[in-house]
């Protein structure tokens, strides 16, 4: 049973409760593109891919960097207008992070957000230096590559059986897949459990608690197998 020493989490739909944005704030830049909008379950297909890469796989008829930038433009400000009042966090999340860390976890954030992005996010809480490494997709590859898993577990010092990846779409998964790495599926966030249960997750989830409760329990099993082993 592997002993982890880092826990990395996604961002959108995975701590925070911002998918719904997500895709109202698509829906809008397409209108203002003219373009033909993607269903909801199409957008959120495409959610924990680099901006740029999301907006080129949803419309690949966007055919020059300009219209790209256009679009990615006309996102970015709606998405920041409905962030006036921040994306809240999914029930628990606060309360378990904190604990993790209490249990001497090291905390990672693995997003496909921009690093401007998830900067304004984590000021706004107050969070800049909560977590003890973050990696972005606009300053290294984007999920599903592992790159910013590997960058993550070289800043750690830890190897991939070590780390535990979090998140709530195929790219989260497949990222870790390709590190190496277990992983846990979030139901209640862009993709369904069912969908994500072809990564092979170690771990599925439709509440963030159960990640903790399920840590806990691992923890003290280990306690116990010590112990038996003591004396």
């Amino acid at each position: 049973m592997p002993d982890y020493k880092v826990l990395i989490f996604d961002w959108d739909g995975t701590l925070v409760d911002s998918i719904g944005r997500i895709v109202e704030s698509m829906h809008r830049a397409a209108d203002l593109c003219g373009l033909q909008r993607r269903s909801d379950s199409q957008v959120k297909g495409i959610i924990g891919l680099g901006l740029p890469e999301a907006i080129r796989s949803l419309h690949p008829e966007l055919l020059t960097p300009a219209c790209v930038e256009r679009f990615r433009g006309c996102y970015s400000d709606h998405y920041l207008a409905l962030e006036a009042e921040p994306s809240a966090l999914f029930p628990g999340v606060a309360q378990s992070l904190q604990a993790f860390r209490s249990a001497g976890y090291t905390l990672a954030v693995a997003t496909g957000k921009s690093r401007h992005g998830l900067n304004r996010v984590l000021q706004g809480r107050g969070w800049l230096d909560y977590f003890d490494v973050t990696r972005c997709a606009d300053e290294t590859a984007s999920k599903p590559d592992p790159l910013m898993l590997e960058e993550i577990l070289a800043h750690c010092g830890v190897t991939a059986q070590e780390a535990l990846m979090v998140g709530d779409s195929a790219f989260d998964l497949q990222m870790a897949q390709r590190a190496g790495m277990d992983s846990v599926a979030v139901g209640y966030g862009a993709q369904s459990l069912v969908a994500l249960q072809a990564f092979a997750p170690i771990l599925a989830i439709e509440e963030f608690m159960e990640l903790r409760d399920w840590l806990e329990q691992r923890a003290t099993g280990r306690q116990v197998e010590v112990s038996e082993h003591v004396g």
